[in-house]
């Protein structure tokens, strides 16, 4: 009954919960959102308010904004950035706990969250067999995620201030070194063919110290290498910067998957006797939703597996009723297609 009862508050997934299309403007929304997260955390906990109303008010953003996203069933860029944004601020607030409060140096603290960020990727590897983040189609996989993303926050926030500091390159330094460092496997993967899933998940980590190099620098004293114009300013800065960016996402939405329902999950109350097709694990396919095939190959209530066959301008593949036990077939070229209920 418990489990029922949080799932009617945090329902299961009905389709992909992060961005489908990671283009540049996902990369510039990061760096925002990690740079808004170094400084704001700071202003908060360090130059305002203190260790445990900053905290407070850090936890209660954060709790916040785990339930709007998690209450959502598909991915909407409001919800999932304004996370990215708590976690930054929080990633940063527990990374500068342990330096200024437990005393732990800044290469501890790095290799610390160098090291939860592997478990991290083990355990969730060793569950769900994929990294890949257009399978992020579960609450288990999404909870994966956000640990993912946490990780990479603190290691970030840790590792930025440990080149800054003790390795001496100063805010601006490292800012240009995680820039270039960055640029490594976007190389790698559109000039030698590195895995995608590996090349996303290194930028990823290197986007929080380089957001975060960027934000103490223009936010920190001239005596450590900033050019003073402080956390308060720089976080109400980055954050009127997400609001216009992320309103973009909001209305032009080119970050959604424009195919129609690739990796859709049905809703858990579909009738009796239905295929339930959330669960598939082969990435690299299509979910086509029944309202977008032609009536004449597959009747609404019929949601049934695909069989190789030439596609058509408007047109489904070509689909027939498979037997109750039958595996779905395969479209030429590999994948999967699966035909879905509509969903909401």
């Amino acid at each position: 009954m418990r489990v029922h009862a949080v799932r009617r508050i945090f329902p299961e997934p009905t389709a992909v919960k992060v961005p489908a299309q990671i283009t540049l403007i996902f990369w510039v929304v990061k760096v925002v959102t990690t740079a808004g997260g170094e400084a704001t955390s700071d202003f908060l906990s360090i130059d305002s308010l203190g260790r445990v109303v900053g905290g407070a008010i850090e936890v209660l953003l954060l709790v916040v904004a785990l339930a709007w996203q998690f209450r959502t069933r598909r991915y909407h860029a409001a919800p999932y950035w304004f996370l990215a944004y708590a976690v930054a601020v929080s990633g940063t607030g527990i990374a500068d706990f342990m330096h200024l409060y437990l005393g732990i140096p800044y290469a501890g603290t790095t290799v610390i969250w160098a090291v939860v960020l592997t478990a991290v990727f083990i355990t969730w590897y060793r569950s769900e067999r994929t990294l890949s983040i257009h399978s992020i189609t579960t609450t288990r996989r999404e909870l994966f995620y956000w640990a993912t993303v946490f990780s990479t926050f603190a290691l970030g926030t840790a590792l930025g201030d440990f080149t800054a500091t003790e390795v001496g390159l100063g805010y601006l330094g490292s800012a240009v070194l995680f820039f270039v460092v960055i640029l490594v496997p976007a190389l790698a993967w559109s000039k030698f063919g590195l895995n995608s899933v590996v090349a996303f998940w290194c930028a990823y980590v290197i986007t929080r110290p380089l957001g975060a190099s960027i934000a103490d620098y223009l936010s920190k004293p001239h005596s450590i290498s900033g050019i003073n114009l402080g956390d308060g300013p720089v976080a109400l800065g980055a954050v009127a910067v997400l609001v216009v960016l992320v309103g973009y996402l909001v209305i032009a939405r080119p970050d959604v998957q424009t195919r129609p329902g690739v990796h859709v999950r049905e809703h858990d109350d579909a009738p009796r006797g239905e295929s339930h097709l959330g669960r598939v694990r082969h990435l690299g396919g299509t979910t086509i939703a029944v309202r977008d095939l032609d009536p004449r190959a597959a009747p609404p209530e019929v949601v049934a597996g695909a069989t190789p066959g030439p596609r058509t301008t408007g047109t489904a593949p070509e689909v027939g009723t498979p037997p109750a036990d039958s595996r779905l077939g395969r479209p030429p070229g590999g994948g999967h297609v699966v035909i879905r209920r509509d969903v909401t």
